[in-house]
């Protein structure tokens, strides 16, 4: 039996990348999982590797930046399954990589409205039902890349950081009516977004591909990227009853580029 078995769990930005590993990590050990995100393709193709585990993949697309569609989110998991355990806010875009003054600013706020007011309309579309059970647990995705400079990267940077403002903030507003709220931020994730990012970083200083990416592990006492089943197995704690005193926290899965 595993440590999440049976809970309800939904994972934003569940069609690729992290948010597809989470949600299998989840599946894995016992929760049913919602699964939203924008591409319906993907979202079937995250629904199988979730149901091979035998659990139930109920697939809900949805775009972030739309409150309705994120309200309808909230009501199609509750009305499917009567109650959600967790909450785990993944969605999350790249930006604009290129200085501040060269950033458009539809890019910006793009950025933005995504990161930031995405992870705002999830959780107040779910909390009133976790308040009133007095039950329910809140992990957000963020990055290491909020609390140390990206180059060229200030729109995503600057998202990520609020990000740990809104989980202190919000895990003192809940914490009374029994939810947790908590925050990972992983570093340099293998990955398709990780590649994006090399790409830009090479383009941005005239470096090599292997320099591109030994400069994004330097800071990383292992020299090494993060894999994407390091992070799923950060948010499992964290919804799980080992955490149980654990709110308003930060949890770095950096390989120890960041130790703040």
């Amino acid at each position: 039996m595993g440590e999440l078995q049976d809970r309800v769990a939904v994972v934003t930005g569940a069609g690729r990348g992290i948010g597809r590993v989470i949600a299998e990590t989840l599946a894995r050990e016992g929760a049913h999982v919602v699964l939203a995100a924008r591409s319906v393709d993907l979202l079937e193709q995250t629904r199988e590797i979730v149901e091979s585990h035998g659990r139930t993949g109920l697939v809900v697309p949805t775009d972030l930046v739309d409150r309705d569609q994120v309200a309808a989110l909230a009501r199609a998991a509750l009305d499917h399954f009567g109650a959600v355990d967790v909450l785990v806010n993944n969605s999350g875009v790249g930006g604009p990589s290129a200085p501040l003054w060269e950033v458009d600013p539809g890019e910006w706020e793009a950025t933005l409205a995504v990161n930031v007011t995405g992870t705002f309309l999830a959780c107040r579309a779910f909390l009133p039902a976790m308040i009133e059970r007095g039950a329910g647990n809140v992990v957000v995705v963020g990055s290491f890349s909020g609390k140390r400079p990206l180059l060229n990267r200030t729109a995503y940077t600057t998202s990520k950081m609020a990000l740990v403002g809104m989980v202190r903030t919000l895990a003192v507003e809940a914490g009374g009516h029994g939810v947790r709220v908590n925050l990972v931020s992983p570093g340099a994730v293998q990955g398709e977004r990780i590649e994006w990012v090399i790409g830009r970083l090479q383009q941005a200083q005239g470096i090599s591909y292997e320099q591109a990416r030994a400069t994004l592990v330097s800071d990383s006492p292992f020299k090494r990227l993060v894999q994407p089943e390091e992070v799923a197995q950060a948010v499992v704690f964290l919804a799980s009853d080992r955490s149980s005193p654990v709110t308003g926290e930060d949890l770095n899965v950096s390989a120890g580029a960041v130790m703040y």
